[in-house]
């Protein structure tokens, strides 16, 4: 995340029962928002709505598609592998586990070892 979120409005966004279901949806393939209205049972509106709010605490992804007849639509994805709350010193704390890839990790590691 770039900012750091207070735990209660992480909490309120995947506590959500229609973002949820958006999660759930896109943690299994890629899909549309078309795609994710008609999965979930849900307005569009309420999916960009979610999608957004998901956004913004960097829990998804899109990616431009062109179709055949040459419009562009975005998909969506999960950005997370799993998270956990955890109750430490009397306070909850969120960790969200994103899958890296090795490459990235180390260099990753490479630039905190030489910061010039």
């Amino acid at each position: 995340m770039a900012e750091e979120q207070s735990i209660e409005e992480i909490l309120d966004t995947i506590g959500d029962k229609h973002a949820r279901r958006v999660l759930a949806a896109i943690s299994r393939e890629p899909q549309s928002a078309k795609e994710l209205a008609e999965e979930c049972d849900l307005s569009l509106p309420t999916v960009y709505r979610r999608v957004e709010l998901l956004d913004e605490y960097d829990l998804v992804t899109d990616r431009t598609l062109v179709a055949e007849d040459g419009n562009h639509y975005k998909v969506y994805e999960s950005n997370f592998e799993s998270t956990v709350i955890s109750l430490e010193d009397e306070e909850y704390k969120v960790r969200i586990y994103r899958e890296e890839n090795l490459p990235d990790r180390f260099s990753q590691l490479w630039d905190e070892l030489n910061p010039e």
